[in-house]
Formats: structure tokens, sequence, C-alpha cells
């Protein structure tokens, strides 16, 4: 049992290993989003579907020496595409620039597409694994349940997925984790070959798969006839719903931090998790504690969708995570309960990877077209409650009546349960005047302070942070406000420059640049000459940033002249040096939110030193920290270090129009923010710089969002800079 059981082990390592890192070679160049690991998803169960298919026709249709020499080849096949992969293209699996996306348009399709040529032979292989070999183990070892390899090979996929955030992200380069991988896949190769050696020899002793019962004997409790159109159907819709769930989930979950492995492979790590405790013995899975669990979650879920993004996140983990688990709980411990014996094996992992394929299309694809918010989610933990409740209306024979009362009052409190998520969710939606669903996530226009004309606004809401507003009555329109008042960091930058344009005695016109559109509040700091060029993603915002729906005027009132570049920023600017276009912006503003989530590709210290490239001789760069989890402050300072600016912090409060903000400006002259704009600003503004080498900091190959987590920066040392005499504005006498 120990070849097939480390052979299973490792295949399960290898196949949630890559899952991880492909996703972050993904995610740079498909917008940073939440909705690249859905899709990223739906790939990897499509694959997982493929793989049970072969596994099912070939271990029903062929003979042992057969299925060997077939999959044996196969292997070795893949082994060659991976080494001439290594020779031609440098890496066994990191995609090639040709696959960088140039609009905005058609991000899935040519992820999927990606995917495929890159990972999708290895991965198909690795997918076989579980139900090939488990098969060969029933017919080697009749009467022993191999379920329980399916159980670890579940530990070793959770071990991968556990150990990808914590292990490898934080300290292995994105390239090198690719080799280290391929070497794995060539130990998985040995393993493979030796249990199929063990298969070779026995020859055409069973040709079905389970050895023929002599004449006269009973047959073995495992003959048991085909699973009805009922019970398969009954696999498919568990797990469906657990895969719907899962993906739900992690939508929820990364909207709001970061899109990235961490928040990836923590609802992933539960899934997998109830089915390692599902499937290791029956007794584990305890209806009545899953129910009372399920419960409890659902009112945090409902507590957080209330609170929004101030829901702190422990909790936010706790109550999805919670709710994520027990109802996979319900969903996989019904599915196990429904199983085959062995001789059935192959077709149930067939049909459980259907489900999980449903799942992700009705998420990836579906969900998109038909709902224009995440609605997947409680209508996923609504469907769990629904398994539970269709489990409990089961009345079994002889019950007491007592029994029969405490069931039919579990049932109503599930029916509780799924009411209180209704109204939370019912309760969200009060404010909204239009809502719209893409690739890029969920944005929603609000009416907000309708009793007050004063403050009555237009606010975009992009996930569950407020992307800007805009106010309605007409005298207070132009006014810029939340994040970009003229006391915010962009602000003071871009008065700063007109100063010293005015000092100089030239033309106070200037060029800006702004990755990140939201309303297009910024567009209110301009004056007459001045150019000012988006870079934005997420066609839905451009529509609306435009005056789709009359709710926001920035660009069209705005003095200056305003561009759009649609697409990912970086990409967009790396295009144009390509073109020999740099920039030369005074001011290049990084304000790039998915929801509350900066995509980390536009953070790297390539990435600032792309801005870098499209700055002025004396340009600067403003950069939009504001995060209700994560602190940034010391990624912009290491970014500082690295390329010798100097940093600037500017923070501001909740006050009048103003949002709280944290900017940090960079530049090349020291004595920019010591300048009279700045000396004079109401907002809090610091010279800092970090004490001491950077302990982390984000480049492309090495990037992880867990050290910048609000709870570990007491090892991040910083200091005020003191500005010089010579440097300090000189007051000028009263007139």
């Amino acid at each position: 049992m120990a070849r097939y059981a480390l052979t299973l082990f490792l295949s399960a390592f290898l196949l949630f290993g890559v899952q991880p890192l492909v996703g972050k070679f993904a995610l740079p160049w498909f917008g940073g989003t939440p909705a690249v690991w859905t899709a990223c998803m739906l790939f990897f169960q499509a694959a997982l579907l493929a793989g049970y298919a072969y596994a099912h026709v070939v271990a029903t249709h062929l003979r042992p020496r057969a299925q060997v020499r077939l999959h044996l080849g196969l292997v070795a096949f893949t082994v060659a595409v991976l080494a001439a992969r290594a020779w031609l293209a440098g890496s066994p699996v990191a995609p090639g620039p040709e696959w960088r996306p140039t609009g905005a348009e058609g991000f899935t399709s040519r992820l999927l597409a990606m995917l495929a040529v890159t990972i999708g032979l290895p991965f198909f292989v690795l997918s076989t694994t579980a139900p090939l070999l488990q098969s060969w183990f029933a017919r080697a070892r009749p009467g022993v349940s191999p379920y329980r390899l399916y159980a670890l090979s579940n530990v070793g996929s959770l071990l991968a997925l556990l150990g990808y955030p914590f292990l490898v992200e934080p300290y292995v380069p994105r390239s090198l984790q690719g080799w280290g991988w391929a070497v794995g896949f060539l130990v998985f190769t040995v393993g493979c070959s030796v249990c199929a050696w063990d298969m070779w020899r026995r020859g055409e002793e069973r040709a079905t798969g389970q050895d023929a019962p002599k004449e006269g004997a009973e047959a073995p409790a495992q003959e048991e006839p085909r699973p009805g159109v009922g019970r398969t159907l009954a696999w498919l819709g568990l797990s469906a719903c657990a895969s719907v769930l899962l993906l739900a989930t992690t939508n929820q979950l990364s909207q709001d931090v970061a899109a990235g492995p961490f928040l990836w492979v923590l609802p992933l790590g539960l899934y997998l998790l109830t089915f390692i405790l599902t499937f290791e013995r029956e007794a584990l899975y305890s209806r009545s504690l899953c129910m009372l669990l399920l419960v409890a979650s659902m009112g945090g879920v409902a507590r957080a969708i209330i609170e929004g993004p101030h829901f702190p996140l422990p909790f936010q983990l706790l109550a999805h995570g919670g709710a994520l688990f027990a109802g996979c709980m319900v969903c996989h411990g019904e599915l196990y309960r429904l199983r085959p014996s062995p001789r059935h094996l192959s077709a149930f992992y067939l049909w459980v990877s259907v489900g999980g394929v449903v799942g992700g299309l009705f998420v990836s694809l579906v969900a998109q077209r038909i709902f224009d918010t995440y609605a997947e989610y409680p209508l996923a933990l609504a469907a769990c409650c629904a398994v539970m409740v269709g489990v409990l209306m089961k009345r079994p024979e002889g019950e007491r009546n007592v029994a029969r009362v405490g069931r039919l009052l579990r049932v109503f409190v599930l029916a509780g349960a799924v009411m209180g998520l209704v109204v939370a969710v019912l309760d969200s939606r009060k404010e909204v005047r239009l809502t719209a669903r893409n690739f890029f996530g969920v944005v929603q226009v609000l009416e907000q302070y309708r009793a007050d004309p004063l403050w009555h606004q237009y606010s975009l809401k992009h996930g569950a942070i407020n992307h800007g507003f805009q106010f309605i009555r007409p005298g207070r329109r132009p006014l810029p406000s939340a994040y970009y008042t003229p006391e915010g960091g962009l602000g003071l930058a871009i008065a700063e420059q007109r100063r010293l344009r005015q000092e100089a005695g030239q033309v106070q016109a200037l060029r800006l640049g702004v990755l990140g559109l939201g309303v297009g509040t910024s567009a209110a700091l301009t004056q007459a000459g001045d150019t000012m060029r988006f870079y934005e993603i997420n066609p839905k915002v451009t529509s609306l940033a435009r005056g789709e729906g009359g709710y926001f005027t920035f660009l069209a009132d705005s003095p200056a002249k305003v561009e759009a570049v649609e697409g990912d920023a970086r990409i967009s600017l790396e295009s144009e040096l390509e073109r020999g276009e740099p920039q030369a912006f005074d001011v290049l503003a990084l304000d790039v939110f998915s929801s509350d989530s900066i995509p980390l590709h536009l953070l790297t210290e390539e990435a600032v030193d792309l801005y870098r490239k499209h700055l002025a001789p004396r340009g600067v760069l403003a950069m939009h920290l504001s995060n209700i989890h994560m602190d940034l402050v010391p990624i912009a300072l290491a970014h500082a270090r690295a390329f010798g600016l100097h940093a600037t912090l500017v923070t501001n409060e909740l006050k009048g129009d103003a949002l709280s903000s944290t900017w940090m400006i960079l530049s090349a002259d020291p004595a920019f923010s010591w300048g009279a704009t700045f000396v004079a600003a109401g907002a809090t503004v610091a010279r800092v710089e970090l004490a001491e080498p950077p302990p982390f900091t984000w480049t492309d190959e090495r990037s992880s969002v867990l050290p910048v987590l609000r709870r570990e920066h007491a090892a991040v040392k910083t200091r005020t800079v003191t500005a010089p005499a010579a440097a300090l504005p000189v007051a000028q006498p009263p007139p």
C-alpha cells in the first residue's frame, strides 16, 4: 500500500501546488482581480474532469497491461513536453509574453487558453492519478477500501496549499518555483512507474477490475447494481453546490483584501479539509454539529455584509471560513454517505468532478451574466441549508414524537438563518441606484443623504469600498472630494508643482497621469491648459465616469484636456515605452483599487521603476496607500530606498468633504516636500524613510501580503527626516 499512498500523496501535492503558482503568473496580465482565480479554478476543474473521465474509461475498458502501457506512455510524453518547454521557453511552466493581453476584453477565454497551453498536459496527467491508481489498488488488494487513499491524497493537496503562502511565496522566486515543481513531477513519474510495475506483474489476471467470484461463492458485497439516475444526480448536485460555495467565498474575501495566493488557498484548504474528514471516516461527519456551525457562521456572514469592510479581517475570515467549512461538510458528508462500492469508484469520481465543473462554469461564466452582484454566495449558503433540510425531512422508521419535534425545530432554525441572510443582503442594497458586474468585479452607484440637500450625493462603490462621490447640488458638484481634496496627498503634489513653475516663471499647465479612474474626482484638481491622462481597466467604470446615467460629471466639467486609456495600467505604460512614447508626467498618481484590494503587480519594484521612466525630469510619484487591512507604507518606503527617492507621507482624517486617506509622495528632489505648499498644509505631512534595510519588499518574482497585514509592523522601523535649514521656506514679513 505504501507505494500507492506515496505516489497519490505526491501527485495531489503537485496538482494543488501548481495552482497558486500559475495563478500568480496570470495575475499581473489579467487585471489582478479575484476573477482571475475564478477563471483559473474553472480550468483546473475542467482538467480534473478530463482526467477523471480518462481514468474511468481506462479502468473499465482496458485490460491491466494495456492500462499500464497507455498511462506510462502518456506520462513519458508529458515529461518530454516539460523538457521541451524548459529548453525553448526557459521555464517548464511559466507562460511566455505572447499571452499578455493588450485590451480589456476577452480576458476569460485568453486566460483559459494560456493555462491549457502552459500547464494543461501535466495537470491532466496528475488529475488521472487519484482514480486510476485507486482502481489499480482495488484490483491488487480486493476487500480493502481504497477511499482512505482518496483522503490521503487530499492531505497532500492541503499541505501544498497551506505551504505555498507561508513557506514558498514569501521566500522562493516565482521562476524558481516552476523549476522546483518540474523536479517534483519527475519524482512523481518514478512513483507512478513503480505502481505500474505492480499492476504489470499481475498481467491479465483480472480483466474488469475485480476478482471474478469462484463458482458457487456469493458475490462480494461491492458487486452492487450500477447506481441509478437519481443517485448520480445527487452526486453531481452536492459536488456542484460545494464548488459554487468555494468559488463564491473566494471572491467575497479577495475583493476586499488582495487577490493572491494567501486568500486563494485558505478557502480551497477548508474545502479540501472537508473532503479529508468526510472520506476518512463517516463518523467524523456529524449532521447536528455541522448544522449548528452552519447557522452560527451564517449569522456572522450576515453581520459582515451589513458592516462591510469595517468588519475586522479576523472576524471576516472566521465568518466566511466557518460558513464554507460547514456548508462543504454538509455537501461532502452526504456525498460520502451516497458513495458506491469500489466497483463503481471511477464513475463516482467522474460525476463528482462533473459537479465541480458545473459549479465553476456557473460562477465564472453564468453568474457574471445573470447576477449584478455576487448573489451566488448567499444562494450557495441557502442551498447548503436546503440540503440539510432535505436530510432532516426524511422521517426515520419508528420515530418518536419528541424526536420529530426536535427535527422540525432544526428545520425552522435553518429557515431562520436563511431569512437573516436575506434581510442582510436587502439592507445592503437599500441605497443602490445602479449595479453592474463584469470580469473586474461589482460596481454600484448609491444615492446617499437624500434628506440633506447639502450632502446629497452619488457615490461609486466597488465591492464594499467607496471609490469616490459627487454632490448633487449644482453649486457643490464641481468640488473635489473624497481622497482627492486639495489637502490630500495628490492635491498637495499638484499644487506644489504649480507653485514651483510659477516661481520659475514657467507656464503653470501640468501633465498629469492617474492609474485608476474611479468617478474621475481627481480631474477637479486640474486647471485650463492641463492634460490629465487616466488609465482604467474596467470599461464600466470608464462609462460611468464619462457620464452614463448622469451620476458623475467630473470629466465633463474639467477645464483640462482629459484622456482615458482602457486596459491594464502597467501593460499600457509598458506599451507606450516600447513605442517610444514616455509620457513625461509632472505628477503620476497610483490610485488603483479593486474594492479595497490593490493589484500587487502595480506596486512591485519593477512597476515603480516603470513609473519613474514616465516622469518628467522634476516629476513626482503619488501613491494612494489607504487600506483597511494592509499597511503598505513599508512597501513604498522600500521602493523609495531602492531608487534613491525621498518619501513624504500625507495623511488626512475624515473631515468635511474629505475621506480618510494615506498618500506617499516619492520625489527625486529632497526639497519638493519642504516647499511652501506642504509647510502650510492642513494635512499631516511627515518626511519619512526606513531606519534600516527593508525586511521585505515586493518584486515581480517575490511578493506576499502576509508581511503587510496590519499586525506585524513593530519590526519595521522608520524615522522622520528633518529638513536642513537651507531647504525651509523663508518666512516673509507681513505687508
